[in-house]
Parts: structure tokens; C-alpha cells; sequence
């Protein structure tokens, strides 16, 4: 065997290795073309779409979008542009790109006539008139003048109108102020379920909470395998006991349409002068803050264990309830605690654990 037949035979198989593998990469390069070219291609059928629903409108596009346009369209090149652009031309989008260069390399001088309103009281100008819609120009400058800002009323006017706020008298009320001025008399209540290992297997097990609007402080009304009408009465007098019913203070009760909200239990709560408020059909948000609730609690402990007993799943809401009440800030209530904000020692950081460390409250020592 010559030494050139021995060098052949040693690359055969080098060959054989990689020929396979080419063809699998341009297999694969093929493909990735072939699912990008589709996907332009319906882009460019969907933008068209869009435009025969404009018909002969003009397409309005604001400062911030024609900035995103040139930038990602000087990328492509005007040929590339001219096949893929349906909103606009390229020679528009190649345009706006040439006014971003000019605008970065331009001088900007001195401006020249009144200075404009800083943006701080631009922002309290539109924050005083959307919380507070039956308050005037005038009344605003008022609580400008307090606080130490000359501003005039025509001013307040202009910068209004520039944030699309309408005059006073045009101004609604909005459901987060009305909500929060009646948020004393309110509370909501709820069931959430848990599923629980017993010696007849898996038994769903349904808890019934009411929480205050105003406080978001929770307290647990029942925890039962068979909400029937009797533990529903049960649980109607002892929330409006006189003495002690966490609905002893409210006056209104936001539940949703389940059937175990019998009709003995709404009007056991009617007697003692708090009125149901049923939400409307697949309507959460209706219910916004004690769903809130529902997500908190699953998501922070109950999805967390795997509960052995109703015992179990009574400590495991137990501890999650002092946790929420006592420890746990609120985002709803300028993130902080509902017993209010601690008072803030300058020592070590203390760490407090509930359910073996699934639940931690953070303090610092006096």
C-alpha cells in the first residue's frame, strides 16, 4: 500500500463526518429563512389591512414612533426598505432619520422669550386637578400660593388643557376617589378554596374571609367542607355582632354571586344595617381588592405546602393572617404595614419566621 492510498483513506472519514453536517446546517439556515420571509410577509399583509380599515385617513404618528421607525428602518437599507415599509415611504423613514442626526449635531442656544413652567409644578398642576375634580384654576392657585409657587391662572388654564384635563365643571368624579372617600364604610368578602390530604384522600376545603377597604385588614370568617345555609347564618351573626363583628363599623358588603351567599345570610347582614353589593357576572374587578387578597395568600403560602389535615391548613391560614395584619407592607396603603409605619431603630436587622422561614418580617432593633 502506497503512502498516498494510506493519506486517502485517512481523510475518507473526515469527509464523511462533515459532509452530513453541512447539509444539516443549510438545512436549517434554509428553514430559518423560509419562517422569517413568512413572517414579513404576513406583516406586510397585516399592515396593509390596517391601512384599507384607515382608508384615506391620514395616519397620525407622534415623535416617539417616527424615532422608532428611522431607527430600526436605516438599518435595512433603502431596497430592502421599499419591499418590507407599507406605513410610510423609505424615502420618509430615510427623512426622519436625517432630522435625528441633524437634531443631535445642532447647537441648541439660548432660548429666548418667558421661561417655560417647571416640570415639577406642571406635575402638580395635572395631579391637583385629576384628585380633586371640583377644584377651579382658582382653587389651585390657592394651593399653589401655599405651597409657594406664584402661578397664574391662565397658566394653570394652558398647562390643563396641554394634559388633555378638562375645565372643572367638565372634570368627573373618578371610582378611585369615590372609593377611597367611602372606603370606611366598605368591606368585601370572599371564598378561596384549598385542597387538603385527609384519611379519605383529598378534601376541598373552602375559607370564607372579609377585608376593609380602608385598612385592607383581613380577618377569616370560617374555614368548612360544606358551606351550607347553616354556616352561612352562623357566620352573617357573629361579622355583625355589636360588640365585636368585624362589620360592626360598615355599611356595605361587596360579594359576588355565588349561591352560598344564601339568602338567609344577606339578610341577617340587612338587619344589622350593612347592605350586600353584588358584583356583576365575570366581573373580578368588581372585587378587585379581596381577589387581590385571594392571589397574595395562595401565591405567598398556600401553593407553598402540601397540607396534611384541616389542622394544617387552619395554622398555615392562621400564621399568614398575622403575617398580613401585622408584618406585611401594602401597596394599596403606600406600602407599609396596616398597624402603620414602625418605628425604625438604628440596631441590627432582626429576622421574624413563620412556617418554618416561608413567611419573614424584616425589623431593625431598637
Amino acid at each position: 500500500m502506497g503512502a498516498d492510498e494510506l493519506r486517502l483513506r485517512q481523510v475518507e472519514p473526515a469527509f464523511v463526518t462533515i459532509a452530513p453536517l453541512r447539509l444539516l446546517l443549510l438545512a436549517v439556515a434554509g428553514w430559518v429563512q423560509r419562517e422569517q420571509a413568512a413572517a414579513i410577509e404576513y406583516l406586510k399583509e397585516e399592515n396593509r389591512v390596517l391601512r384599507e380599515q384607515l382608508g384615506n385617513r391620514p395616519l397620525r404618528l407622534t415623535d416617539a414612533q417616527r424615532r422608532r421607525l428611522a431607527a430600526k428602518g436605516v438599518v435595512l437599507g433603502r431596497s430592502l426598505l421599499a419591499q418590507v415599509a407599507t406605513l410610510v415611504t423609505p424615502d420618509t423613514i430615510l427623512r426622519w432619520h436625517r432630522r435625528l442626526i441633524a437634531a443631535k449635531w445642532t447647537h441648541q442656544g439660548k432660548r429666548t422669550g418667558r421661561p417655560g413652567l417647571m416640570k415639577a409644578i406642571r406635575e402638580l398642576i395635572v395631579g391637583m386637578a385629576e384628585t380633586n375634580p371640583s377644584w377651579g384654576y382658582c382653587r389651585i392657585q390657592g394651593e399653589l400660593k401655599k405651597l409657594g409657587h406664584s402661578v397664574a391662572r391662565s397658566t394653570i388654564a394652558k398647562t390643563l388643557k396641554q394634559h388633555g384635563v378638562p375645565p372643572s365643571p367638565e372634570r368627573p368624579t373618578t371610582w378611585g376617589s369615590f372609593l377611597r372617600a367611602h372606603a370606611d364604610a366598605i368591606a368585601a368578602t370572599d371564598f378561596f378554596s384549598a385542597e387538603v390530604w385527609t384519611m379519605r384522600g383529598l378534601v376541598t376545603h373552602y375559607v370564607l374571609f372579609v377585608i376593609d377597604h380602608a385598612t385592607r385588614a383581613v380577618e377569616i370568617a370560617g374555614i368548612t367542607t360544606n358551606p351550607d345555609g347553616r354556616f352561612m347564618a352562623q357566620v352573617a351573626r357573629n361579622l355583625t355582632d355589636p360588640i365585636d363583628g368585624f362589620l360592626r363599623t360598615k355599611r356595605h358588603l361587596i360579594l359576588d354571586r355565588d349561591t352560598k351567599f344564601t339568602e338567609q345570610f344577606r339578610r341577617i347582614l340587612e338587619d344589622a344595617g350593612v347592605a350586600p353589593v353584588t358584583t356583576a357576572l365575570q366581573a373580578p374587578n368588581m372585587n378587585a381588592i379581596a381577589e387581590r387578597f385571594v392571589g397574595s395568600i395562595k401565591r405567598e403560602c398556600l401553593d407553598r405546602l402540601v397540607l396534611l389535615g384541616e389542622g394544617h391548613l387552619r395554622r398555615a391560614v392562621d400564621e399568614y393572617i398575622q403575617h398580613y395584619n401585622a408584618e406585611r407592607p401594602h401597596q394599596g396603603i403606600g406600602n407599609e404595614p396596616i398597624t402603620g409605619p414602625p418605628t425604625i431603630g438604628n440596631g441590627d436587622v432582626n429576622v421574624t419566621e413563620r412556617l418554618g422561614g416561608l413567611l419573614r418580617h424584616y425589623e431593625r432593633a431598637a
